[in-house]
């Protein structure tokens, strides 16, 4: 299923890859869920120190409609939402990765794999 915001409006497959991703958070939370598998909002937010509540459910918010995360609400109480990738999220992650080890390379000095 295609997904994004601007259709149309885009001049390369690079160009719309970008848009999914744009946010300041949106690639780490993606690598977080990669390495997590399904989370709930807390541990997301333990996981991003440094992000506020509100940015992160707006940016979880924006992944959802763009179709690379799953929201499941469980009906409990208290209430229990856990968030996790899409099969489009898992491909978009993988699509990531080459780009995470030129990071380490040429940023981080051949650091380990950690984010």
């Amino acid at each position: 299923m295609p997904v994004g915001r601007r259709p149309g409006a885009y001049v390369c497959g690079t160009d719309a890859a970008m848009d999914i991703i744009d946010g300041k958070w949106k690639v780490s939370i993606l690598w977080v869920l990669g390495e997590c598998g399904t989370c709930r909002f807390g541990e997301l937010r333990r996981q991003l120190p440094g992000v506020t509540e509100k940015v992160l459910a707006a940016q979880l918010r924006e992944l959802e409609a763009d179709g690379v995360v799953h929201r499941e609400e469980y009906d409990e109480v208290p209430p229990r939402v856990e968030y996790a990738l899409t099969d489009s999220g898992v491909q978009l992650n993988e699509a990531l990765e080459p780009l995470g080890s030129w990071g380490r390379r040429h940023v981080l000095g051949g650091a380990p794999a950690a984010h």
